[in-house]
């Protein structure tokens, strides 16, 4: 019988983790578990992932405020130094901010605009058009900014992100002063010593700035890259993809995450006989072409994966084939010919046209998107995903 259905994504329950869980086989108990109770046979090259949240709490790698402050004097002594292009988050950001106010006599805090890095908004362009400010160009105060657009609040979270984040600082018992730009290079009229904040582009504002004469330069991926106080820490990514876990407390992106997922298929293959692939994942690369947020706050979409996971797709475009190439068929015949067309296509279809329009993109962003948004972020209490038929074709 013709299989009339193809990927599908399923997010699986599970037990709620805590710190020292067995993060290993709880994914495989979860999913060897939904397979029995709603008669779901494996398949080779279904894919199983597992939110970095989760991993990462089952490791115990979290950080206090002040382990973050302790390393931050450890490596600008002076107390005085510039924060630049963070996110606007009370759950990404402000934690590791509060942080850093720990650490300082003075910060000078440089906000991009319109928006940031992710797509959090201070304005709309339309209001920074109006008003005649080039983004390339123009660095603002924080007086210059008031008058100019007043006191916007972010959409979704109904927050003033200037006055907010002014308040973090201002609580810790450190001066503040706000600028805007978008040049990185800006700070270096107010300070020397830089903390980059950015996520993607952190290696050109790093180089950058050593280039114009900054005399410290660290990323959020230098921070905590190592045990502080007995804390967690990442050696890769620092405090890049950590999270609110309280007032006080950040959890910070997995370590050695390898042996979670090669654990995870062993005992999948162990119980079930197929060869399952296993990521963690973490924001998804998408973007919400309303609010204008890019999904992806995480240095990576997924810090882990097993090996066939690796690379892109490799897919021909079904309409391409159907429109030019066999555009007088119709029916079986055109069907057949499609099919043989898959059937033969070549290991690497890089500049063929019948490619062309495929996403060009990981494998690992693209389940990781999947992934997301069949998790999300909230009450699901669904941290693993189940994926089958992803790597099917029509043929199949």
């Amino acid at each position: 019988m013709e299989r009339c259905i193809g990927a599908v994504s399923r997010g699986v329950r599970a037990p709620i983790i805590r710190q020292g869980d067995d993060i290993v086989q709880i994914v495989a108990d979860s999913v060897l578990k939904a397979s029995k109770e709603h008669g779901i046979e494996f398949r080779d090259r279904d894919v199983v992932a597992v939110t970095e949240s989760v991993v990462a709490r089952a490791q115990g790698n979290y950080a206090k405020t002040q382990d973050i402050a302790d390393d931050i004097r450890a490596k600008i002594p002076g107390g005085e130094f510039g924060v630049i292009f963070p996110i606007l988050s009370r759950n990404r950001f402000a934690i590791c901010l509060r942080g850093l106010a720990k650490a300082a006599k003075k910060i000078y805090l440089m906000l991009s605009y319109p928006s940031d890095e992710v797509g959090n908004h201070l304005i709309s362009e339309d209001q920074m058009d109006a008003a005649g400010v080039d983004p390339y160009r123009d660095v603002l105060t924080e007086a210059q900014w008031r008058k100019l657009f007043g006191y916007e609040k972010h959409r979704f979270t109904g927050v003033d992100y200037i006055a907010y984040y002014r308040q973090l600082i201002e609580e810790e018992g450190a001066e503040v002063e706000i600028i805007f730009a978008n040049d990185c290079r800006a700070i270096l009229s107010y300070t020397k010593n830089v903390i980059t904040c950015d996520i993607h582009t952190r290696a050109r504002s790093k180089r950058l700035l050593k280039a114009a004469g900054a005399e410290i330069v660290l990323g959020l991926d230098d921070i905590l890259t190592a045990p502080v106080n007995g804390s967690g820490c990442n050696e890769q990514y620092g405090l890049l993809g950590s999270n609110k876990a309280s007032e006080d407390t950040i959890k910070l992106f997995p370590r050695d995450g390898q042996p979670v997922v090669d654990g995870i298929a062993a005992k999948l293959f162990e119980a079930t006989g197929k060869h399952v692939e296993v990521m963690i994942y973490g924001d998804g690369a998408f973007k919400d072409p309303v609010g204008k947020i890019w999904e992806l706050a995480d240095p990576v979409v997924s810090p882990a994966h097993t090996a066939g996971l690796i690379g892109q797709p490799n897919e021909l475009k079904l309409k391409y084939l159907a429109d030019n190439d066999y555009a007088e068929l119709s029916g079986d015949a055109l069907k057949n010919a499609i099919s043989d067309a898959i059937k033969a296509k070549d290991a690497d279809l890089v500049g063929n046209m019948a490619s062309e329009g495929t996403t060009p993109r990981q494998l690992t962003d693209l389940l990781g998107s999947l992934c997301d948004l069949t998790s999300g972020s909230g009450d699901k209490g669904t941290p693993i995903i189940w994926i089958q038929g992803y790597f099917d074709n029509y043929t199949m």
